[in-house]
């Protein structure tokens, strides 16, 4: 559904300012087409429904109070919920519209489930029972973004069974589309990043990590359908599980990590929200009211609640202090430990866990290795762990107030609770399934079970996840074995794991994903790796047990991280997404006979990458890098000669530190000494090969406007020499289409 189908041209953003489109408008051009998208007819709408207040009265003769609501919605003999109009100029969040609404949705003659506004730029739903917070706060010009969720909210079939059933917190059935085609699937285009734009996954608990929630949530819907298993077998901080239930879908979380699997399972533990707040309250009178301030104070508590301090655990070697403790002063242990003792009092485990997980997350900032934003106002810093993978003292020491910090960190974890409950709750929770594991071995579930698998692992030596979590492990009481470090897959570490040994972690993990998922179903493996060893390795195993290569998407991940600004000719700050199949007949990637040395092929894709672009990022030269390679088959070069790009990029190019752009040099030319017929064939059997796999055959048009621009700045060829190298290649497909011919090309 999109706004043009619906709305027309209506300008959204303006539309406050607009001194002729009133309530009336809103009415008839804005909530009308949507009342009629949710699937409701006029039997279904009752307009201006007068209903009289069950207690109050007015005037001498005690006239009763008058409650008109805009809309009443109605199925069969009762009402689902209302719905008022409010002019653009009006706020549709404000107290008064919110108090009025939610009058009419209480009445006894109404009782609905939920109450919304439309003030013609938002339209914002509630349910009586917390009309604090909305269920949806939706933006009209990004309504393409959240009808779905709008649709599953308030669409007509959420409300056809019994009256009962509109009472519950209840997920509708889940239908399959006999139409949806597993096999032959789109791959999907580079998605806008919004990785603060939820609740859920934003300011309630750092991590290393974190892949961008509508990412995630756009794949998931892309390879499957409601009521579909979603694997991830690297967990995290369970953005992918939490996702696919948000969309309902079932869930399997895996992990190594005990603080990650302790992260999800608390933020999506189902708690009543005022039972929550009435436990802070709790924890928050009982603290102040024992908080150690003094030296005498301090002295006393760490006695006292010596049994709450973390386990003194050994730090990594690269650290400046070699134990826990010697992470905090006396004082923030002694405030965290009381801290901790009284949220442990909480009988009820899972709001005593989610209280928990609001007190790890305070420990990001309440410890001397917290360095504080240069950039952003507001305590906005993090522990050095999240910025320099390492734990490193900072130059000041800046002490942060330990409560204030554990409520705000409350409060987000609370808002979290609300962004999920409608989906993951006491009735859906069944459907998740989060378990401290490794993903070499996924004996627990039955092979060919799972419908998709979207996961991030761990690259080589960039982060490793066992050791930097030993301040919160310790913490948290969560115990890291000995055996959990050995399957842990990373290079380097404590462990001091050989790239055979990541090598051969990831290779099982590779085997074991295949096992469990169904045939003709998917695998996005997210990957920002630098070193082509790391794809070559990823691509040759999952061929051997038995995937098709489908293609491979570039996809920004967000802001980048301090180690890119470091780092910037070293760090990707974006990451590549490579697409698998699960097949009874895959296709292997065929090595293609360029007539090119290695180096002549970097040259010129660098080269390709720069011309499309007007200058290229890291990240753009190494995708493309990255994704020619897999198309074409040279990534076993790449691994052997040119790990490492640095030098050829910084001799052949030009940097410019401020725009991060690769150009050529001044004066220089494209490198004469690469033949025009091979880069037009270069370019021609990566195009064709990509377009194969999407089951197109382009016309010659449609080939010379997506090769040509690769050509320019150099000597450009005319459309006739690029047909001569295309009829070489290629042969034609009905009346004006083309692909790869079977002859000398590998």
């Amino acid at each position: 559904m999109t706004k043009q189908e619906l709305f027309g041209d209506i300008d959204f953003k303006n539309l406050e300012f607009d001194d002729f489109f009133k309530e009336d408008s809103v009415r008839e051009r804005i909530i009308m087409p949507i009342l009629t998208a949710l699937g409701y007819t006029e039997e279904n709408i009752e307009r201006s429904k007068t209903l009289e207040h069950p207690f109050l009265k007015i005037g001498s003769q005690k006239r009763p109070v008058k409650l008109i609501p805009d809309y009443a919605i109605k199925i069969g003999d009762y009402y689902a919920w209302v719905l008022d109009a409010k002019s653009p100029k009006q706020k549709a969040d404000s107290e008064d519209n919110v108090a009025q609404v939610y009058s009419y949705a209480v009445h006894p003659e109404i009782r609905g489930k939920f109450f919304a506004i439309c003030n013609g730029t938002h339209f914002v739903v509630y349910k009586p029972s917390d009309y604090n917070t909305p269920v949806l706060y939706m933006r009209l010009d990004a309504f393409e973004e959240e009808w779905e969720r709008l649709y599953n909210t308030l669409g007509k079939h959420r409300f056809l069974d019994t009256k009962d059933t509109v009472t519950k917190n209840y997920l509708p059935p889940r239908t399959s589309n006999k139409d949806f085609d597993y096999k032959n699937r789109p791959l999907l285009k580079e998605i806008p990043v919004k990785k603060q734009a939820a609740k859920r996954h934003f300011g309630v608990h750092g991590y290393f990590t974190s892949q961008s929630w509508n990412v995630v949530q756009e794949y998931i819907k892309n390879y499957t359908q409601p009521g579909d298993l979603v694997l991830d077998p690297f967990g995290g901080k369970g953005v992918t599980a939490i996702e696919a239930m948000m969309t309902e879908r079932k869930a399997i979380n895996i992990d190594l990590n005990p603080m990650a699997i302790f992260m999800v399972e608390s933020l999506i533990a189902p708690v009543n929200s005022s039972e929550l707040t009435e436990a802070f309250e709790t924890v928050k009178t009982e603290y102040l009211k024992y908080e150690p301030k003094t030296d005498i104070e301090i002295e006393k508590a760490l006695k006292k609640y010596e049994k709450q301090l973390p386990n003194d655990l050994p730090l990594p070697k690269s650290s400046d202090v070699d134990s826990v403790l010697k992470l905090f002063s006396k004082k923030q242990l002694a405030q965290l430990a009381l801290l901790k003792s009284i949220i442990k009092k909480q009988k009820n485990e899972k709001i005593r866990k989610s209280l928990l997980l609001a007190f790890s997350s305070t420990i990001n900032k309440i410890n001397l290795t917290y360095h504080d934003s240069t950039t952003r106002v507001g305590n906005a810093g993090n522990s050095s762990v999240f910025a320099y993978y390492r734990y490193r003292i900072a130059k000041e020491n800046i002490f942060l107030d330990v409560f204030s910090n554990f409520e705000g960190k409350y409060k987000k974890l609370l808002s979290a609770k609300k962004d999920i409950e409608y989906y993951i709750n006491e009735n859906t929770i069944e459907n998740i399934d989060v378990r401290k594991g490794t993903a070499t071995d996924l004996n627990f579930i039955e092979s060919e079970t799972v419908d998709y698998i979207y996961t991030d692992p761990p690259y080589g030596n960039k982060i490793p996840y066992l050791d930097l979590s030993t301040m919160w492990n310790a913490w948290l009481d969560l115990d890291v074995s000995e055996e959990d470090y050995k399957l842990e897959a990373i290079e380097g570490g404590e462990q001091n794991k050989s790239k055979k040994e990541y090598n051969n972690l990831i290779a099982k993990s590779i085997r074991e994903m295949y096992r469990v998922l169904k045939w003709d179903r998917w695998m996005s493996f997210v990957f920002a790796h630098k070193d082509p060893e790391f794809w070559d390795l990823i691509i040759n195993t999952a061929e051997c047990v038995g995937f098709e290569y489908c293609g491979c998407v570039s996809q920004k991940n967000g802001k980048s991280s301090f180690k890119k600004y470091q780092n910037p000719f070293t760090v990707l700050s974006g990451q590549l997404i490579i697409n698998f199949r699960k097949t009874s007949n895959p296709k292997a990637i065929m090595k293609a006979n360029l007539g090119m040395d290695t180096y002549e092929i970097i040259i010129q894709t660098i080269e390709g990458v720069i011309a499309r672009n007007n200058g290229a990022t890291l990240e753009q030269i190494n995708d493309e890098l990255i994704i020619r390679g897999l198309e074409l088959g040279f990534l076993h070069q790449l691994k052997k000669e040119y790990s490492d790009l640095s030098p050829i990029l910084l001799n052949n190019f030009d940097y410019n530190s401020d725009t991060e752009l690769f150009t050529l040099k001044k004066s220089a030319k494209f490198k004469s000494h690469i033949d025009d017929n091979l880069r037009i064939r270069y370019y021609l059997i990566s195009y064709l090969r990509n377009k194969e796999r999407k089951g197109i055959n382009p016309t010659f048009d449609d080939i010379v406007l997506d090769i040509m621009p690769l050509l320019k700045n150099g000597k450009t060829p005319d459309e006739q020499t690029i047909l001569g190298v295309l009829e070489s290649i290629a042969e034609r497909v009905g009346k004006d289409g083309w692909k790869l011919s079977n002859g000398e090309l590998f």
